[in-house]
This record gives structure tokens, C-alpha cells and sequence, in this order.
């Protein structure tokens, strides 16, 4: 079911992949979704989630950035994108003030993180890297 609020994102597809914690998608925050949406909207290029709101105990399971990971605060989104795509969709994203950015464009999985967090997070921003 996707969630009303926001258009072409289901809450399913946004929730911890743990399979232990009682996330339901809505975690997410409202403001960076929104920012998604226009992203969406703009670009009319469909955004496949990798990843999206990780519990604590999950992030840092699976990520270096331990508990306190920017997928941790519902303001960051991995999304299976790649080439051109992935260069229009984060174009629109610099101007919406995405403040994270992650590239992953070698080999078989290819994505993009994007994250709206700041310092007050907890996190060094604005930021870039590659994985």
C-alpha cells in the first residue's frame, strides 16, 4: 500500500529490512520525503529503494556507521539507480539541499545514497563519497 503522503513510496519498501523491529516505513521523515517526491516528480524517472529507514541495532549490523547512521534518523534513502539516471536524479537533489551523498556505480549493484541530515544529526555535513 503506498502511503498517501507520499506518492510513488510505499511504507513497505521504507521500513527497517531487520525483520525484528516493529518499523513500518513511517519512520521516515516527512520533510525529506517530500524533497524525494519532487525528485520524482521532476525528473519522471522511477526511484527503486534499496534502503531506507534501518533501526539502530540493524545499521549497525550491516553498515560502519554503527547506530547512529544517517539511515537511522528516517532522513536518508538508498536508491537502485544507475548512469544518466542517477546523474539527473541527483541533479535535482543538490537543489533541494540533499546534504549526503553516496556513490555506487561499479559493478553489479549500482546506487546512489541521498540524506538530508546535518551536524545537528550528529553527522558531518554536507558530504560526498563513493563506496
Amino acid at each position: 500500500m503506498t502511503a498517501s503522503r507520499w506518492p510513488y513510496f510505499s511504507l513497505e519498501e521504507l521500513k527497517c529490512h531487520c525483520g525484528e523491529c516493529k518499523s513500518t516505513g513511517a519512520e521516515m521523515d516527512n520533510q525529506f520525503m517530500q524533497m524525494l517526491v519532487l525528485i520524482r516528480q521532476k525528473t519522471r524517472i522511477i526511484l527503486p529503494v534499496a534502503s531506507a529507514y534501518r533501526c539502530p541495532a540493524y545499521n549497525n549490523k550491516i553498515s560502519p556507521s554503527g547506530f547512529h547512521g544517517a539511515h537511522t534518523t528516517g532522513k536518508a534513502i538508498d536508491l537502485n539507480i544507475r548512469g544518466g539516471d542517477a546523474l539527473s536524479v541527483l541533479k535535482e537533489a543538490l537543489l533541494l539541499n540533499i546534504t549526503g551523498v553516496g556513490v555506487q556505480q561499479k559493478g553489479e549493484t549500482r546506487f546512489i545514497h541521498l540524506d538530508s541530515c546535518t551536524p545537528k544529526d550528529g553527522l558531518p555535513r554536507p558530504m560526498i563519497w563513493s563506496y
